[in-house]
Formats: structure tokens, sequence, C-alpha cells
């Protein structure tokens, strides 16, 4: 029986397995908490959108924040992808796992002049600022350093993505972005700047965005733009389209990549801008639905108004259903032949707030394992210290091998770099 999100995850019997490996035989093997990603889920998941951009000019950029592991990293820069940084961090992962920083955006509203100095001396591609005052300072920067520097602005078009207002990035009320009213004034001082070169325009409207009318409005407004600015004289090459393409949790049903960048570069063409090259930065949904996270029942617990099935995996190790109140499916490892009872999953953390699953039918005893699904994005990129508790182990596995990517934290590891007071 193949679950829903991945068809790379599935019972084989009553074990559960990703592509052809027991996550049972993992977990003992390694322990839990543990991440399990699965390579082949995640170049399936890359196919589409290199379908979609085929024979055009283009650059797909995985935005790494959504999981930064090296290996990860690694899988996608072989494959032929550049990336989406938010960070100086971000820029060094992307060099430790050997990726070509010529293939990089930098984007975030917090850029700091140390990390502009790094990212000019990388050779990054391209610059997304976000405010008048970040191009000030980078050219300032850019000059200093002899360099330079290649922007574009990112576009804030309001446009509502009709997603979690925390995952929403493209309203007048969200910190991201140039306004769109004031983007035309925002190109022309860039000119007037020494040690920048517009290369071109981006926009970001959120994320885990299910339907395509939210890109295509964006798309047009941003096109509106480029046509304004070109009219001063200004030149601009690409248009990055950003990413946010969801994925499947429950019930959703996000457009296919392909047929989701056939109705862009259709509205493109159209409009007479088929000339441009097309950046892309999906995250979430080229690595949500390739992994999962592993735990262990410590307790049952019933209770009058709730049971609880208590797990060795907690708020700090996947943050997502405490912060978004996100559901993430519950399956075990091993199915058992009994009547299931409805519990809430929570976690040992210190907090009412340390949930994984709200009212789930699961047939467990203590020491049973689950796996929580489409736990590949925004789950150990997101995960903390909080509690002293170290952050998990990962795993990453290629058909019958599994690769230890990432070992468990240390106790020891966590205070390091402390020092008692003298």
């Amino acid at each position: 029986m193949t679950l829903p999100g991945s068809p790379f995850l599935a019972y084989r019997g009553k074990e559960l397995f990703l592509e052809d490996c027991s996550l049972d035989e993992l977990a003992g093997r390694h322990g839990t908490p543990l991440y399990v990603y699965s390579q082949a889920a995640m170049l399936a998941a890359l196919a589409p959108y290199q379908r979609g951009f085929a024979g055009r000019d283009h650059l797909i950029c995985y935005a790494m924040k959504a999981n930064a592991n090296l290996a990860v990293l690694q899988t996608f820069a072989r494959a032929g992808c550049g990336f989406d940084i938010v960070s100086g961090g971000e820029l060094e992962r992307v060099l430790a796992a050997g990726a070509d920083p010529g293939k990089v955006v930098f984007s975030g509203v917090g850029k700091t002049r140390a990390e502009m100095r790094r990212a000019l001396d990388a050779g990054v591609l391209c610059f997304n600022v976000e405010s008048e005052a970040e191009l000030e300072v980078l050219s300032q920067v850019a000059v200093a350093e002899g360099r330079t520097a290649h922007i574009s602005l990112r576009v804030n078009p309001d446009v509502d993505a009709n997603t979690h207002p925390y995952i929403s990035t493209g309203l007048k009320g969200n910190k991201f972005g140039i306004a769109h009213d004031g983007a035309l004034a925002a190109y022309r001082r860039a000119a007037e700047l020494p040690g920048l070169a517009a290369a071109g325009i981006d926009c970001h409207i959120g994320s885990q965005i299910t339907t395509p009318g939210p890109y295509l409005d964006a798309l047009d407004r941003v096109l509106d733009l480029v046509e304004a600015i070109e009219a001063t004289g200004l030149t601009l090459q690409h248009l990055d389209l950003g990413g946010g393409l969801g994925i499947r949790y429950t019930d959703e049903q996000p457009p296919a990549a392909d047929v989701l960048i056939g109705s862009l570069l259709q509205r493109i063409d159209a409009r007479g801008h088929g000339h441009r090259k097309v950046l892309m930065e999906p995250g979430r949904s080229l690595v949500g639905n390739a992994g999962v996270l592993l735990t262990e029942v410590l307790y049952l617990k019933p209770g009058e108004a709730k049971n609880f099935c208590v797990v060795d995996a907690a708020m700090n190790d996947l943050m997502r259903p405490a912060m978004y109140q996100a559901y993430m499916r519950i399956d075990p490892l091993r199915q058992r032949d009994e009547t299931p009872v409805t519990y809430d999953v929570v976690g040992p953390v210190c907090e009412s707030g340390d949930w994984l699953g709200r009212d789930r039918a699961l047939a467990v005893q203590a020491g049973d394992r689950l796996a929580v699904l489409s736990a590949g994005a925004y789950s150990m990129s997101m995960a903390s210290n909080y509690n002293t508790r170290g952050r998990a182990a990962e795993v990453m596995v290629r058909g019958t091998e599994a690769q230890l990517v990432r070992e468990r934290e240390s106790v020891a590891d966590l205070f390091k770099g402390e020092r008692l007071l003298a």
C-alpha cells in the first residue's frame, strides 16, 4: 500500500519502507528521533520542473532554507540546480557541498555587510535586494571591494497567496520586498549607484501555494513593472518567479510543476517577454514529501478528556505543528492487528504546544515506532536545542542503501562552546 504524498513510501505487508529500506530497521540501527530522506523522491520532484523549462533559458534554484543538509544540497547540485540562499551560513553550506556559487541568488531582508562581502568574493549570480536601504549599503560594499554586484529587486506585488499568514510574503503588510508602487523609483536609484548592475526582477508571494491563480496575478504585475522600467531606458535580463508551490499533506491538490510552469511561460510569451531568462526557487515541493521523521512511543497515557501517545520526538525536532498548527500524517512503522485508539501524539518538551498530531487513530503500544510523514521540508531545518535536547540524526536512502548524512548531537555537543564563570 502506497501512502499519500510519495510513491517511494509504502507498506510491504505490515512494514513501512522508504524506497527499499525498512524504516523500522533504520530506527533500530540509528535510534530515534531520526530523519530519513529519499533521494529518488527528491529527483522525482525535480523532474517536472526540468520538463517544464525544457528548451528555455532558465535556472532552477533550490530554496535551501527548506532543508539545508549537505547531502541534500549535493543531490540538487549534481542534478544541475542552483541555490536560493538567505544567509551567509547558507552560502557556506553551498560551497561545502561543492556547488557552483555562480548559480546562487542571495535573498533575504537583512543581509549584513560581512555577508555581502563574502557573497561578492564567492561570485554569486545575483543579490535579490529587498529595500532601498539595502541598495545603498550594497553599493558601498561593492565599491569598497572593487566589484560589481548584480542585483534584482524583490518586488512586493500585493497579491494574496491564500496560504497561512506566517508564510504569506507578497502582501503590503509583509516585511518582504519593495512595494510595487515604489519599484520603478528604486530601479532608477540603483542605476545611479556605483558598483551595482541591474540584472533582473524578483517576486515571491509565499509558501504552500496550491492554486496557479496567485502566481499568474503576481506575474502580470511584475511584467507591468518590467515594461515601465524598460521604457525609461533600463534593461533587465531575467525574471525570477520565486517558489512556493505546495505539496500534499492531507487532501491538497497543488498543480504539477510542469503544468504551472507551462502556464507562466505562456503568459510570459504572450506579453512579449519570451526572450528573458527565467529563474524559479522551489523548496518545499522538492523535499517535503521526500522525508519522514521517525519516533518511538514512550508511554500511552489515557485520560478523561484526551488520550496521549507520548513519543521521543518533540517540538524542538519538528516545529511545524506547534508553529503553524500544521497537519502532518502519522503512521506506524509496523502495523498491529488491534483496534485503533484516538490519541494526541505529544512529545516530552515542557510546553502544552509540544504536539505532533491531534486526534489520531493509532493501534500502538509503548516501544512501537511511528513515522511523521511529509517531514522533508521546514522540519530539521527549523529544529532547535530547546530543553537541552540534541538534534536528530539524518539518513539518506538510495534504493537499498542507507547512509548516515548527519550524526545525532550529543549533550556534550550542545555546550562545548560555553564557558563557566571564573
